[in-house]
C-alpha cells in the first residue's frame, strides 16, 4: 500500500506561484513509472500547501467552492512523488503514485482517454 511523503518547498518558491485573478493555478497530475497524464485540476494556495504539507494531492473545487482530496469518496487516491513548477510559475505538475482503477470520475484511468479524430462522442460525461 503506498504512503503519503510530504514534499519540502520554500517559502520563496511558494510565494513565486502565479495564481489566476481568481487565485487558482492549473495542477496536471502524471503517473509515476508510465509517464501518463492523468488529469488536470485547480489549486488556491491553500490546496498547493495541503498537497505538499500531506503528499496526497488535494485541489479547490470551482463548481462546488471546496477543497477535495483526491480519492477520498472513490479510494482511487494520489500520492505524491515529486512535484515541479513551470518556468513562469502558473502551472504545476505532480507525479504520483495513483492507487486505485484511476484518476478518471468516469472510470478511465486518464481523464484524456478521448483522441480527436478518434471517434469519440464529445461532451462532457
Amino acid at each position: 500500500m503506498p504512503t503519503a511523503t510530504p514534499i519540502s518547498a520554500t517559502a520563496g518558491e511558494l510565494d513565486a506561484v502565479a495564481f489566476d485573478a481568481d487565485g487558482l493555478v492549473p495542477a496536471i497530475v502524471q503517473e509515476q513509472g508510465t509517464g501518463q497524464v492523468l488529469m488536470m485540476a485547480w489549486m488556491n494556495e491553500d490546496a498547493l500547501r495541503r498537497t505538499l504539507e500531506t503528499g496526497r494531492t488535494w485541489f479547490w473545487s470551482r463548481s462546488r467552492q471546496e477543497y477535495w482530496c483526491k480519492g477520498e469518496t472513490s479510494g482511487d487516491r494520489q500520492y505524491v512523488r515529486e512535484a515541479y513548477y513551470d518556468c513562469d510559475m502558473d502551472v504545476l505538475l505532480f507525479v504520483v503514485e495513483q492507487e486505485g482503477q484511476g484518476a478518471c470520475h468516469t472510470g478511465e484511468r486518464s481523464c484524456f482517454f478521448r483522441a480527436f479524430g478518434g471517434g469519440a462522442e464529445p461532451g462532457r460525461v
